[in-house]
């Protein structure tokens, strides 16, 4: 058997003893890759990058190891939720890091204040729509610039996120 070419990767991923990467991956291209447990690796990867400020398709990895029969759906749902979660808790972060520089404590104008105490009202269930496209990072950002408590925005927003990827594999199942 020749040498691999990719040192340092089990021979085999592509089943003729030698390694295969494409020059260029996808999404279901890492799923494959990560092989072990149905490519829970590479759905966790895809479920914390999408939740981050950076766009991806963590949904759409999700529903294709669930159509390839890839483990448990149950597991799959967990392991796409913790990623998105602890994703989203890095945006959140992020505005927590912010507020330190610019407090939300400090608007300068009436309208800006109420605005403030809006968003301190509303903010932590507005968490459980954390998953939602465009506004959802949003979300996560503005509760950890107004330093919203972390555990309280970590369980809203898991168990918004949770909800999401479960009805994603109830329609995929039924």
């Amino acid at each position: 058997m020749p040498a691999s070419r990719y040192p340092g990767l089990p021979p085999g991923m592509a089943g003729n003893g030698e390694a295969h990467i494409p020059e260029h991956p996808t999404l279901m291209d890492m799923t494959d890759m990560a092989g072990g447990s149905a490519g829970l690796g590479g759905l966790f990867l895809s479920a914390f990058i999408s939740s981050t400020l950076a766009p991806g398709g963590s949904e759409a990895v999700l529903a294709y190891l669930i159509s390839q029969s890839h483990g448990a759906a149950a597991q799959l749902v967990a392991v796409a939720t913790v990623g998105n979660t602890l994703g989203a808790l890095t945006t959140w972060g992020l505005g927590y890091w912010l507020s330190r520089r610019y407090p939300a404590d400090r608007p300068l104008d009436a309208r800006r204040r109420a605005a403030v105490l809006r968003v301190r009202r509303w903010g932590r269930p507005l968490l459980l729509l954390s998953w939602l496209p465009l506004v959802g990072d949003g979300f996560c950002f503005a509760a950890g610039w107004l330093r919203l408590p972390l555990a309280s925005s970590m369980l809203l927003i898991a168990l918004g996120k949770g909800a999401r990827y479960g009805a994603i594999a109830w329609a995929m199942l039924a």
